[in-house]
């Protein structure tokens, strides 16, 4: 009995000792690397096996405590001496909070349940630590960008939203990005969006998301320094010239703007400047105005200078109109000057007082002044200065005569008329007009009209 139970001892221990001999002899080398996770995605990492069977042929049967499960979950046929590829897929868990490298355990099972042990290593990181962005640096007169997406890792991208914002641009894409590769986009700049911004370094963001997984990538983009101020003028009228000269700072930089303006001792006076210039300048007949100022990006500045030559024109007009007149007084050899006053009547009626002045120049013959009176007004005969010769009642007309008068004789006429029926507004008096004779010839003049303006009474007033 006791060399019964020896045997079986040995033949146990012999059976144990062989174990080793028997055990699955397999080469394993890793083809691929850098193989990430990323967090919330159910992406698995992908490795690459270059596995040789030393040993006798067999099925093979790949597994992990690591993640949610391993792929392929079906034996793998490996006859004896053959190296075959192998792809493990070996998936995350959700609940996982691993961050960065971290290298797990996975088994080879041989199908007499003997197995060897190997490592991997996955990098588990967040959506956003797969992605590299930049845009190239803008200047202020460019009207595009270059921004560029760029993917990092050995991870397969597909139907990826990607949103750009920035104090220069604002723009949305969905794009498939394959391992390691780099997308870029042309972007159109428009002016007004940056147009009060200082040169520096501004800040560049992309928001990602993918399968409800979200991250956020921040970097900066270089605004260009560039000095560009504009300047842009604008005249109009002729009479009243207005001259409005503005600079606008195009530029990403405080820069100062000056504007001068050059008027002669004629022109200045009559000029108005909107605002009023910060130097002045006198050299010999001219002067030269300056304006200076310091402009942030996008700001301008104005000036307006007005230079009115209407006075100047009216003097002239005036003057040429005094002269005319003054030849045309000298060259009369009688002027006839007639002017109109109001009266308060007792009655209440409406009267006015007419007057007449006549002057001779040169000797003259046979002088007769006419004036004929408006219509709806009554004569009061009483006259003062020389009396009318002759009054025709059914034309209304008064004849005077003066026989001859020297040089430089005055004759004044006057009279009063009325009317029973109230006046409003201009009341005009027809010209006196008066025929004379000198050197044997018969000539004629006329006077200027008169004119009197007659205002309704308020209660008040009576």
């Amino acid at each position: 009995m006791k060399k019964v139970n020896k045997i079986y001892f040995l033949l146990v221990l012999g059976i144990l000792l062989m174990q080793p001999v028997l055990a699955i002899d397999l080469d394993v080398q890793q083809i691929s690397e850098n193989e990430v996770m990323i967090i919330g995605l159910q992406n698995p990492a992908i490795f690459e096996l270059n596995v040789t069977n030393n040993g006798p042929s067999d099925q093979f049967t790949f597994y992990t405590f690591f993640g949610t499960g391993l792929e392929p979950k079906t034996p793998v046929a490996i006859k004896s001496g053959e190296s075959k590829i192998v792809e493990i897929r070996v998936y995350p868990r959700d609940d996982s909070d691993l961050l960065g490298y971290v290298t797990f355990k996975y088994f080879i099972q041989g199908q007499d349940r003997t197995e060897v042990e190997k490592s991997l290593l996955v990098n588990i990181i967040k959506l956003e630590n797969a992605f590299e962005i930049g845009a190239n640096s803008i200047d202020p007169e460019s009207s595009s960008v270059n921004v560029y997406v760029h993917n990092q890792v050995d991870f397969r991208f597909q139907n990826l939203k990607v949103h750009f914002n920035s104090p220069f641009f604002d723009f949305s894409e969905v794009v498939e990005l394959a391992p390691y590769e780099r997308e870029n986009f042309d972007v159109r700049l428009e002016k007004s969006d940056f147009a009060k911004l200082m040169a520096g370094f501004y800040t560049l963001n992309a928001y990602f998301e993918l399968e409800n997984v979200t991250g956020n990538v921040i970097e900066t983009i270089d605004f260009l320094e560039k000095n560009i101020v504009l300047e842009e003028e604008n005249q109009f009228g002729l009479i009243i010239s207005t001259d409005i000269i503005k600079k606008t700072n195009e530029g990403n930089t405080i820069d100062g703007a000056e504007i001068s303006v050059k008027k002669n001792i004629l022109s200045r006076m009559f000029t108005t400047f909107s605002p009023q210039p910060d130097l002045v300048k006198r050299e010999g007949l001219g002067v030269t105005y300056f304006w200076n100022e310091n402009l942030n990006p996008g700001e301008s500045f104005e000036v307006e200078v007005k230079t009115n030559w209407l006075i100047p024109f009216l003097v002239i007009i005036l003057v040429v109109l005094t002269v005319i007149f003054a030849r045309k007084y000298s060259k009369t050899d009688l002027v006839l000057r007639k002017r109109v006053g109001f009266l308060n009547a007792k009655g209440g009626e409406f009267a006015l007082k007419v007057m007449i002045s006549v002057e001779s120049k040169k000797f003259i013959e046979n002088v007769k002044v006419f004036d004929r009176l408006p219509p709806l007004v009554k004569i009061y005969e009483k006259f003062g200065g020389e009396l009318p010769k002759r009054f025709n009642k059914t034309k209304k007309v008064f004849e005077w005569e003066f026989g001859s008068l020297e040089p430089g004789e005055k004759r004044f006429l006057s009279y009063v008329i009325y009317s029973r029926v109230g006046v409003l507004g201009r009341f005009a008096l027809p010209s006196t007009f008066a025929t004379f004779t000198r050197e044997g010839k018969l000539e004629e003049v006329s006077s200027n009209k008169a004119y009197f303006l007659a205002e309704q009474k308020t209660k008040e007033d009576n």
